[in-house]
């Protein structure tokens, strides 16, 4: 695959993303005013955490990244794709009855282990109400990591568009339900309707949502024709035990990472009742760009290094490795450096209002400065992580994940018990970026010793050049903020003209700067979409 056609499925996940991260904003939005950022929205983020943690470990993470190159590899090899198709069909039906019986397994656990109070009643406190939500959104983990399968096989062919659609899905569903309960619920004020009432009636919209995700994915396969039916036959295939094996690698990294990921939702739990809500809220901003650029790269990569490695061009390969950065960190850099100067007005443009009070917009906002600093590591991540499970390789990952938790898990544990109680989940958030960009060196350093260089001098240049302009952009946004105090005072109309102002003042200066001294590294970019060489 070229330059060109990368960038070009890039941009195509990256527009479908960037919906989904929109609508996802707004239904925050929504939820923020409805719920706002007390013990039952960090109840909500913790138990919505565990069917997300399944579709990361075992839909997104371990299958997709030992199924994609296995099944990329038998369509460079199979133009019949009769292989291809058993292969699929039988991976697939393993996976369900799989995840079918883990949900019954955890109803049933779940439903035996609530707290209740001596007169038979549900226990209000945290803990209760997570197990509550839990009982009611496991089965999502079903819903998602079949929509997920789905996802991996049409990246297989190149067909990117279907799969970044599939979570704007659930986000309409959310937000449909979210408006319905804004009015029926008198605006949010009606006394009978608790927070309580309105996150079960949250919680159900999104298994309807999974259900659709899920049904629109296995359709959009089917028409690849790959059958969603199950079948049982072909589960002694070679190329099927090989994706078990590495999936089973890959689980048990996925599942350490995922495992620490729970660990820190239950210490922001532990940390204060709003701490895993704070938290959640500002992941959902960092999830924007993360998304546009991060996830579209990261989506996109994955087939195409294993095509590349498929035909052993590992020169091909570094080609669309340093392309890729490149091209990433353009848009990266600067969005991270306005996220840290513009975290206060940017929470509290998108938050702010409701149940949302000031002191959650503050305890937001300085999450989203932390995360921020980051934004670069976990996006190269998603770009480092693909070059090893293209070549089959799901053990390095998992060796760095693995040593990563114990680092995490150490780093949130001093936070929760050594910080003050409103900086603490500053402190979990500062444990994730740390841990990320040690994960991005250490892997860059694997990759060096196997493939040889990927080409980091090429890169030295242009990153020193965006860092620059980034700096250049942030220095003129504060100017901005002094500028703009009155405007931003007028209320939501003046924040709303005052972030417009924002956007569009960084940007000119970025590109101002980078039009100056970084002309080479724009002309790049345009090169990249006018290269036709190569092939997918």
């Amino acid at each position: 695959m070229s330059s060109r056609s990368i960038l070009k499925n890039t941009a195509v996940v990256a527009v479908l993303t960037a919906l989904s991260r929109v609508l996802g904003l707004v239904r925050e939005m929504l939820q923020s005013r409805l719920v706002g950022a007390d013990v039952e929205q960090s109840a909500f983020a913790v138990a919505f955490a565990i069917p997300n943690m399944a579709r990361r470990m075992f839909g997104e993470g371990a299958l997709t990244a030992a199924f994609v190159p296995v099944f990329k590899g038998e369509l460079e090899a199979d133009a019949s794709l009769v292989k291809a198709r058993r292969l699929a069909r039988a991976v697939m039906t393993m996976s369900l009855l799989m995840l079918a019986a883990g949900v019954i397994l955890a109803w049933c656990l779940i439903g035996g282990a609530f707290w209740y109070d001596s007169d038979g009643t549900l226990l209000a406190g945290k803990w209760g109400l997570t197990l509550y939500y839990v009982r009611i959104l496991i089965p999502y983990m079903l819903f998602i990591c079949a929509a997920a399968f789905g996802m991996g096989v049409l990246n297989s062919f190149g067909k990117f568009a279907a799969a970044a659609l599939m979570p704007s899905i659930l986000n309409v569903v959310w937000i449909v339900s979210l408006v319905g309960l804004f009015f029926a619920t008198g605006h949010g004020t009606d006394a009978a309707f608790t927070v309580h009432r309105r996150v079960v009636f949250i919680c159900v919209a999104i298994l309807g949502a999974g259900f659709l995700q899920m049904a629109f994915m296995l359709r959009a396969m089917a028409k690849k024709g790959i059958s969603p039916w199950p079948s049982f036959k072909g589960w002694r295939d070679a190329n099927v035990r090989l994706v078990w094996r590495n999936m089973a690698i890959g689980c048990a990294g996925a599942g350490a990472v995922q495992i620490n990921y729970m660990l820190d939702q239950v210490l922001a739990l532990k940390a204060s009742d709003w701490a895993a809500g704070a938290i959640g809220y500002a992941d959902r901003l960092m999830e924007l760009p993360l998304g546009i650029v991060g996830t579209a790269f990261g989506t996109v990569l994955l087939p195409t290094f294993s095509g590349f490695f498929a035909r052993a061009d590992v020169d091909g390969a570094r080609s669309a490795f340093v392309s890729s950065v490149r091209n990433m960190l353009l848009v990266v850099l600067p969005a991270a450096a306005a996220l840290v100067v513009l975290a206060p007005e940017l929470t509290r443009l998108v938050y702010h209002g409701g149940r949302f009070d000031d002191a959650a917009t503050v305890r937001v906002a300085r999450a989203v400065a932390c995360y921020s600093v980051g934004l670069a590591f976990f996006c190269l991540q998603k770009t480092l992580t693909p070059w090893f499970q293209a070549q089959k390789d799901l053990k390095t990952p998992l060796k760095v994940a693995v040593r990563m938790v114990f680092l995490n898990a150490a780093l949130n544990i001093a936070a929760v018990f050594g910080l003050p109680v409103e900086w603490r989940h500053v402190g979990l958030a500062g444990s994730t970026v740390l841990c990320s960009g040690i994960s991005c060196v250490w892997l860059a350093l694997i990759a060096r010793r196997r493939n040889g260089s990927l080409g980091w001098r090429r890169l030295f240049r242009p990153i020193a050049l965006m860092l620059g302009a980034s700096a250049a952009m942030a220095a003129a946004l504060l100017v901005l903020r002094h500028v703009l105090a009155a405007v931003t005072a007028w209320g939501t109309m003046g924040e709303i003209l005052s972030m417009a102002a924002y956007v569009a003042g960084g940007m000119v200066v970025y590109f101002a700067v980078m039009g100056v001294l970084g002309r080479d590294v724009l002309r790049g970019l345009l090169r990249d979409f006018r290269n036709r060489g190569g092939r997918a």
